[in-house]
């Protein structure tokens, strides 16, 4: 798969990534635990098998079940850690305490990845207020991640954001170096301030729920069950992402070894026609676009 610089670091990276909440979530409908036996054999196929068909980063974090996720990905980085840049995340309750706390959680972290250092650490967020802007930046969490960053612990530092307005204070203080945001075809905030920010300062940009986490597919269940067939809806909300400029790489939450394929086949052949960072966002430019493609 063709491989991009990931904003002002020196890592390139294929369009998607593999996402780790999969390894902690139990879904028995459709027949996933990871937990079990079986259940953790095929998470590790899955990991191999990302890998080995060229994706090279890989996210999760010790919310993740407990530290489930990162103890069955790093049972693989045992023998596999050159192959990939590896991204965890230090929890809200942890640097909601302050600068120990940050470094305590992520050495944690590493022990249960089984690495000596990590390529992204990312405080996990959501939606930030003010008070805990102040918290991150004046009282602890921030020096922590730069301590880590000095130590060579992680070679990078980043956040993780639901609420992309909420972050703004962090991109215009140029603050971290990776910032990985909920972005997909109905949540797409976004891209009306945050991606053009980021944009603007080169500043590393990984997309989470990029397949809006089941949520857009299950209100189609019920508005328009045929647009499901096939798998279309989730290679329309994939290309979404791949087709803005702005984004740097899709983190996409992957369960079977067989998704990965079709996953990674997907991205390796699809090239973008429009840029989705030109849609206009208004009615008026709307029509205006249209009347200007049309030579009216």
């Amino acid at each position: 798969m063709e491989r991009v610089k990931f904003g002002k670091t020196d890592m390139n990276v294929c369009k998607i990534a593999l996402g780790g909440y999969p390894f902690s979530g139990v879904n028995r409908a459709q027949g996933w635990d990871p937990y079990t036996a079986e259940g953790k054999k095929e998470v590790y196929r899955t990991i191999n098998t990302a890998l080995d068909c060229g994706i090279n980063y890989i996210d999760t974090a010790p919310g993740y079940g407990n530290g489930h996720s990162e103890t069955l990905i790093g049972d693989v980085m045992a023998h596999r850690r050159n192959d990939c840049y590896l991204a965890t995340k230090v929890s809200t309750t942890a640097w909601a305490g302050g600068k120990e706390d940050v470094i305590k959680a992520a050495e944690e972290s590493l022990c249960r990845l089984k690495t000596d250092h990590l390529d992204v650490l990312q405080l996990h967020g959501g939606r930030f207020t003010a008070q805990e802007v102040r918290h991150i930046i004046h009282e602890g969490p921030l020096e922590a991640l730069h301590e880590l960053k000095e130590r060579g612990l992680t070679r990078y530092i980043g956040i993780t954001i639901e609420e992309p307005w909420t972050a703004l204070p962090f991109i215009q203080q140029d603050l971290f170096d990776v910032y990985q945001v909920c972005y997909n075809l109905i949540r797409q905030a976004a891209a009306y301030h945050f991606l053009d920010e980021t944009q603007k300062r080169d500043a590393a940009v990984c997309a989470m729920r990029p397949l809006t986490s089941g949520m857009f597919q299950r209100q189609l269940e019920y508005l328009a069950p045929q647009w499901l067939e096939n798998g279309e809806a989730f290679r329309v909300c994939l290309a979404f992402i791949l087709s803005d400029s702005r984004v740097h790489m899709a983190n996409v939450g992957m369960r079977w070894s067989w998704e990965v394929e079709q996953n990674a086949k997907f991205v390796a052949d699809f090239v973008p026609n429009y840029d989705i960072a030109d849609t206009p966002r208004l009615t008026q430019y709307i029509y205006e676009t249209d009347d200007a493609r049309h030579g009216k």
